[in-house]
């Protein structure tokens, strides 16, 4: 399993953080269960950001192309 990039740390506790407390002020919820349902909610609404926060892949460099349409492919000596 891939580690978690400092990206997707980043966005996922800041979703967390900032939709938590949206929620608790738009709610004005005070009672326990109604607290714990945001919390559990702004939990996986911070985890679904998380994962789809795009991860930088390791794509290989298409070879160059000269005006002919030849291809340049570097060779060493």
């Amino acid at each position: 399993m891939p580690r978690p990039t400092a990206a997707q740390l980043a966005y996922g506790s800041c979703t967390v953080i900032v939709s938590t407390l949206v929620m608790l002020l738009l709610s004005r919820t005070s009672s326990g269960p109604g607290i714990a349902v945001v919390a559990v909610a702004a939990l996986a609404l911070g985890l679904l950001v998380a994962l789809t926060v795009p991860v930088p892949g390791t794509r290989a460099a298409a070879p160059a192309r000269t005006a002919n349409g030849e291809e340049r492919v570097p060779t060493r000596l």
